[in-house]
């Protein structure tokens, strides 16, 4: 528990990580969304981002990663943190990705790292997966592109989280799913159809997916998002809730309210609670940036 506890105390956030898988199709830039299970625990029945929190395993991975602990700790752009938690999210963020859509960000074929994720979904875990293999986690696949620190109210779930968000194309000879039990579905999108598929009630998603893909909406292909996430460090997005005429608003930096005046993220600086989902004002074409 050392590393845990390394990351926070009681009352702070969970650590955790988060992958937005990329690819381009025929008509721009393309998302992977999974629908969690309608009962689960966080977000049942949305369209999330695969990801969870850290676990203590994560941090023993270090010697079999492709990147020096220290430059990745550099890339999140978080000084606090110290090389071994730099690490953990990183190797965080791949075993979410693996468990969740069978997709191994390493340099393995695909029916290989299939067949080694029907073993997992066996039972078996991923350090007694790979351990035997020769492999070196290709963590240099994975670009930080935010991070988001829920509130203490918080309007969605009774859980906080620390979430860091990577990008990441999928490796040649391999594509991810779903398996059939934290998550019920999946689907490529691009991010203006996923939010305009939001906005006319056909997807449900949660407030840090709604501002991801509006500023991924601002992006025509994978070379462009890759090239933003290389050109500055990860912006820390922590929401600020309040209650204005009996609804509920989540307040962003660079909006009025926000207590951090810079904005950091192009599109909306708040959603509002209506018609039982959060929009922002001006409606979708803010979240489009039209």
């Amino acid at each position: 528990m050392e590393l845990l506890q390394g990351f926070r105390n009681e009352a702070a956030p969970l650590p955790s990580a988060t992958v937005v898988l990329l690819r381009d199709g025929p008509d721009g830039l393309e998302v992977f969304l999974l629908q969690r299970h309608a009962q689960s625990e966080v977000l049942g029945g949305a369209y999330v981002f695969p990801g969870g929190k850290v676990d203590v395993d994560d941090a023993d991975w270090q010697d079999r990663i492709d990147v020096p602990a220290a430059k990745l700790r550099a890339r999140l752009g978080e000084p606090e943190l110290d090389e071994r938690q730099a690490a953990a999210l990183y190797v965080c963020a791949m075993r979410e990705v693996f468990e969740e859509t069978g997709l191994l960000l390493a340099p393995i074929d695909g029916a290989r790292a299939r067949a080694a994720w029907q073993a997992l979904r066996g039972g078996r875990g991923f350090g007694e997966l790979l351990r035997p293999w020769d492999l070196r986690l290709a963590v240099d696949l994975l670009q930080p592109w935010s991070r988001w620190v829920t509130p203490v109210a918080s309007s969605v779930s009774r859980k906080r989280f620390d979430t860091r968000f990577f990008v990441a194309i999928v490796p040649a000879g391999q594509q991810p799913s779903h398996d059939d039990h934290e998550a019920t579905s999946s689907l490529w999108l691009a991010p203006r159809a996923a939010l305009r598929q939001y906005w006319e009630g056909g997807i449900e998603l949660a407030p840090p997916q709604i501002m991801s893909l509006a500023h991924l909406a601002r992006h025509a292909d994978v070379a462009g998002v890759l090239a933003a996430a290389r050109a500055a460090p990860p912006p820390c997005i922590r929401p600020e809730p309040f209650d204005q005429d009996g609804e509920r608003l989540l307040c962003y930096p660079g909006d009025p309210l926000h207590s951090m005046r810079q904005q950091l993220l192009p599109g909306p600086t708040r959603l509002r609670w209506r018609n039982k989902r959060f929009e922002p004002d001006g409606g979708l074409p803010m979240l489009l940036g039209d």
